[in-house]
């Protein structure tokens, strides 16, 4: 056993990375407690494990006191001056006490601490291989699916995408190549877990930096992304060469690069506008495909009203809102939508409303201005 113990901690050593010094120190700590199991001993035992020879001895640990009140964990001075006449109170001796079949009891933890070690070694490395992928893009094997995951084999480990990472639309079958973003890498315990997406923004982010290389070297820069996975999503992006569009350079020649990605989406639809500094044209923008009349901000509430032509009212504000929805997120702006209609109407109603003179005002009570200024507004408005 002794030179099979020798050979296998080599062997970890050299190629699971695993240091002599870690598995020495957990075997010997793992030994302690399998003696006391074992041979049902309360006292304080040492295990040693000479590495170089494969010996493995059991040591009982006695401390030297003036009188012996328990001889399994206490020696007295007397009896230790009798060993060595330098020994003094507190000092500690060590007794061999290893079991004749200690061996086959060292033999079965060794080899449950050598599997233990490995396990933990190569979870460890496969930890770290993937978690320099977090944020990246990784091509895997669909292997099955549940109610709560599809999983995703990517090599060293099976990955997970639950349901909220899933594009709703899509369906995948058994052994089928897809790509999907790392979205995140933990420790369990059961061993690394790595979740993945196909409906995080960042994905489509990656996407677009594999397909335009303009993006990929940072001279179009994706300044923000709103998506709905599955149905649409609006990307704004700006360039910092002035002599290359940025909206062109990510559609491609004919489509060819923006249809690139939403083909791996399978049809997701993509409007892809310019970011600008100025929050007017950026919002203007952004309404895309609606055109837009005019932007009336209201700054203290980082809000605005959207005016549209009366005939691109439904255009503007998209099927079930969704338009509207994805610009105020990619504009990050509290966005009212309005036909001309409707607005010169808004327009025409704030006129009409009463306006009580502030030194009448000034003059009233709180609570009386409050009533005043409530008998003062249309019932409806």
């Amino acid at each position: 056993m002794s030179k099979e113990l020798v050979k296998a901690m080599q062997v970890l050593e050299e190629e699971k990375g695993i240091s002599r010094a870690i598995i020495k120190e957990a075997l010997e700590s793992a030994l302690e407690l399998a003696y006391k199991k074992n041979y049902d001993q309360a006292q304080n035992v040492e295990v040693v494990f000479d590495e170089k020879k494969g010996s493995i001895k059991v040591f009982s640990v006695k401390e030297v006191v003036e009188t012996n009140y328990d001889s399994t964990l206490e020696i007295s001075l007397e009896e230790a001056l009798k060993i060595n006449r330098a020994y003094e109170i507190g000092d500690k001796i060590k007794f061999e006490v290893t079991p004749k079949d200690f061996g086959r009891i060292a033999t079965q933890t060794a080899k449950h601490v050598i599997m233990q070690r490995i396990r933990e070694a190569e979870r460890e490395i496969v930890f770290e291989e993937y978690s320099q992928y977090q944020d990246e893009i990784l091509t895997g094997t669909v292997e099955r699916q549940d109610a709560r995951f599809v999983y995703v084999n990517l090599g060293r480990i099976e990955a997970v995408m639950p349901v909220s990472e899933q594009i709703p639309t899509e369906q995948f079958a058994m052994d089928q190549r897809i790509k999907v973003y790392v979205a995140k890498v933990e420790k369990t315990n059961k061993g690394p877990q790595v979740v993945v997406s196909r409906a995080h923004a960042d994905f489509l982010r990656r996407l677009f930096e594999q397909e335009v290389p303009e993006i990929y070297d940072g001279i179009v820069e994706i300044m923000g992304i709103a998506r709905e996975a599955g149905d649409r999503s609006k990307v704004a992006v700006r360039s910092r060469d002035k002599n290359i569009d940025p909206v062109g350079t990510c559609v491609g020649q004919k489509g060819q690069r923006v249809q690139a990605i939403v083909n791996e989406l399978n049809g997701e639809n993509m409007d892809i506008v310019e970011w600008h500094e100025d929050p007017t044209i950026f919002i203007r923008n952004a309404m895309s495909p609606a055109e837009v009349v005019d932007v009336i901000f209201d700054e203290a509430n980082h809000s605005c009203i959207v005016v549209v032509p009366d005939y691109q009212l439904s255009l503007a504000i998209g099927k079930k809102g969704q338009n509207a929805r994805l610009a105020a997120r990619l504009t990050t702006y509290k966005i009212d939508i309005k036909s001309e209609s409707a607005y010169a109407a808004y327009l025409e109603e704030l006129a009409n409303q009463p306006v009580i003179e502030a030194q009448e005002v000034s003059e009233l009570t709180q609570e009386e201005a409050v009533d005043t200024v409530s008998e003062a507004l249309p019932e409806e408005v």
